[in-house]
């Protein structure tokens, strides 16, 4: 019974992963006895490209919240005039485009 040179390769990998993955836990420990919190404070600190990093990161998830809150506004809106985006309706785009005039006419309205 010989086995091919793909299983002999495929045995001595998982091996090797098995390995390596049963002694990662004990790398990943800290040494310290700090909360993990600021560990991630005095890293960006220790790192200005990491705190660079982490500002933009939190800039895009601003705009994105942003974003979303915009687009749920305009929805609540065009609803509010008669558009409703769950029925299957064959008239979509002009109850659409009647829901829009209805939300500028009272914007308009109002200002």
């Amino acid at each position: 019974m010989t086995s091919s040179p793909a299983k002999k390769w495929a045995v001595l990998l998982t091996s090797v992963v098995l390995s390596a993955a049963s002694v990662a836990p004990a790398f990943a420990q800290s040494g310290g006895s700090a909360p993990a919190g600021d560990q991630a404070t005095a890293a960006t600190a220790a790192n200005p490209a990491a705190a660079s990093k982490a500002a933009a990161k939190a800039q895009r998830k601003a705009a994105r919240k942003q974003a979303r809150a915009k687009k749920n506004a305009e929805l609540k809106q065009l609803e509010s005039n008669g558009y409703n985006p769950s029925r299957n309706d064959p008239n979509y785009p002009t109850d659409l485009q009647n829901a829009q005039k209805k939300a500028a006419a009272g914007a308009a309205a109002s200002q």
